[in-house]
């Protein structure tokens, strides 16, 4: 008889630990790496689940963000970012209208400020500011922002609606000049086209645009008492499916490596 017991009890606790074996695999899986992404702070490698995000992005943005994203996506292997670039003020009724989306980021805050219903709390990730865009070797040799009110010059403009255009207008009143463009352009990346394509002798745009393009334009530098200072606030959308996944992106654009990516291309800290 005992060895009969003995036996049975034998194969019981066998049977049960073949049926726990596979538990644990379970348990090892997707639950625990649900559990991981929970625990690890957000913007660290390993932290984002994956995650197919639309990034609406402001169109001075584009190169660094191109960069930006390959980098991201490096270290979160599984999450694949898709960036939609235009001016911010598109961005905002894109947004308002319900495009489907994760992430805004906008050249300034007053634009984020109109959608503040639809986003979560912004962060300022970095800061830019405006140069004088001109033809490769300055052949107009435009020296400082009253050389723009020369009616012989061929000035080009971001809209007023732009945040570039904003702040162009502001720099330009605050030295009560009276510049009168040839065009006004729906997002400061048309500016500088229109200047790199030599159909305007001139344009106001930012240092990274001017940086990004460094082989067909030249910058003059505005001095930062003349100066406006633009600031790129981001935040993840309320309508977003992928909410912990834009957040991590978000928090990862502040993070060392999204700082150090953004100061590379000329962007100051925010």
């Amino acid at each position: 008889m005992s060895r009969t017991l003995t036996g049975r009890r034998t194969a019981t606790a066998a049977l049960t630990a073949a049926l726990l074996v596979p538990l644990a695999a379970c348990s090892s899986g997707t639950g625990s790496g649900k559990a991981a992404a929970g625990s690890t702070p957000a913007g660290t490698s390993g932290a984002a689940p994956r995650a197919d995000l639309t990034v609406l992005a402001a169109a001075s943005l584009t190169d660094v963000f191109k960069t930006a994203g390959a980098a991201y996506e490096k270290a979160h292997p599984g999450t694949r970012l898709t960036f939609s670039f235009a001016g911010s003020q598109e961005l905002v009724a894109q947004v308002s209208q319900g495009s489907p989306a994760d992430v805004l980021v906008t050249a300034d805050t007053k634009s984020m400020d109109k959608v503040r219903a639809d986003t979560g709390t912004p962060a300022i990730i970095a800061k830019n500011r405006l140069v004088i865009a001109t033809a490769k070797g300055n052949p107009f040799k435009v020296d400082e922002l009253r050389d723009l009110a020369d009616a012989k010059l061929k000035v080009v403009l971001a809209a007023p609606e732009v945040p570039a255009g904003k702040y162009s207008k502001q720099i330009l009143e605050k030295q009560n000049l009276t510049v009168k463009p040839v065009s006004q352009e729906p997002n400061v990346r048309a500016v500088l086209s229109k200047v790199e394509l030599g159909e305007a002798d001139a344009g106001l745009v930012y240092r990274t645009d001017a940086e990004s393009a460094k082989d067909k334009v030249d910058a003059v530098e505005i001095p930062d008492d003349q100066n406006a200072v633009a600031q790129y606030p981001a935040a993840t959308i309320k309508e977003s499916k992928n909410a912990e996944a834009a957040a991590a992106f978000v928090a990862w654009l502040s993070s060392p490596e999204g700082q150090k990516i953004l100061q590379d291309a000329g962007f100051q800290k925010p």
